[in-house]
């Protein structure tokens, strides 16, 4: 971070001098607190994830907060098409078993993709499902033409777009709206073939509803990089449901996100410098 701060033309001050603040601790809200008091001269903050609700009670309009909003759409929308073709040809199922078994698997091919969330995961995911020629429909905020989606809806037709998918992906940010979007109302609505991909935040899924519809077969499976809760503990059911894959919250690695933050933070700093927008600038009003 010193290095990106560097590279895009600032200085490292002592914190009574700065006019901006760039945090590196992103799971210590309380000490972001206490600078705060002690600097409330600071005029932006840059925050080093794309989600903010560990930091959201100290958000306010009286600074710039950016955060890593589209930083690590990249790695994050790679693994989720990775997760969505492990989960629908099998493949997870397939690495538990100790012999050979019957064919199963559904095509990525021509399937009805929905994503919720229209930010820079969807943006990428959009683009590398191209090749599969699937019709995809995106729920967001802002209905927007996007280029890549068949179909963009407002939030409030989200249950249209699960009825009919073959596959899900949730790639949204974590709001009061959005917590446990995904719970056993939803899940009926789904295909019993339907695979769910989630790469955003666990706990927009109701997790023992999650487990209640991979063990009843309501839908076909769960890919999941992140759960509710985090880390999921070793003695967990979801662990053991052979329709179910779990990776350790890595859409992005720290070889991935090291270099894409930094440009993030140089960029910034010279919009900063330069007097010009910024990029991924947090809307306190919306949560994200």
């Amino acid at each position: 971070m010193a290095d990106a701060i560097v590279a895009g033309g600032g200085h490292l001050v002592p914190l009574a001098e700065a006019e901006a603040l760039v945090w590196g601790a992103p799971r210590n809200p309380e000490a972001l607190r206490e600078t705060m008091i002690v600097a409330p001269h600071l005029t932006w903050v840059q925050l080093p994830f794309a989600g903010i609700e560990t930091f959201s009670d100290l958000i306010d309009d009286d600074r710039v907060w950016t955060c890593g909003k589209g930083v690590y759409a990249e790695p994050v929308a790679e693994l989720a098409l990775t997760l969505a073709l492990a989960g629908m040809r099998h493949v997870g199922a397939y690495a538990r078993t100790k012999e050979w078994s019957r064919p199963h698997g559904r095509n990525l091919i021509g399937a009805n993709v929905t994503i919720l969330g229209g930010g820079g995961i969807a943006d990428s995911l959009l683009r590398m499902l191209r090749p599969f020629d699937c019709h995809v429909t995106v729920v967001r905020n802002r209905v927007a033409e996007m280029d890549g989606a068949d179909e963009v809806l407002e939030p409030d037709r989200y249950m249209d777009a699960l009825a009919g998918a073959d596959v899900v992906f949730l790639a949204l940010a974590l709001t009061i709206e959005t917590e446990g979007m995904i719970s056993r109302t939803e899940l009926e609505q789904m295909s019993p073939h339907t695979w769910i991909v989630n790469v955003a935040r666990g706990r927009h899924i109701v997790t023992d509803d999650l487990v209640w519809a991979l063990q009843e077969g309501v839908i076909g499976g769960a890919a999941l990089d992140v759960t509710d809760p985090e880390p999921l503990p070793p003695e967990h059911p979801l662990w053991s449901l052979p329709n179910c894959i779990i990776t350790p919250h890595v859409g992005n690695t720290p070889e991935m996100a090291v270099p894409l933050l930094s440009e993030r933070i140089a960029t910034n700093i010279r919009r900063f410098a330069a007097g010009e927008p910024l990029v991924g600038a947090v809307h306190p009003h919306l949560g994200y």
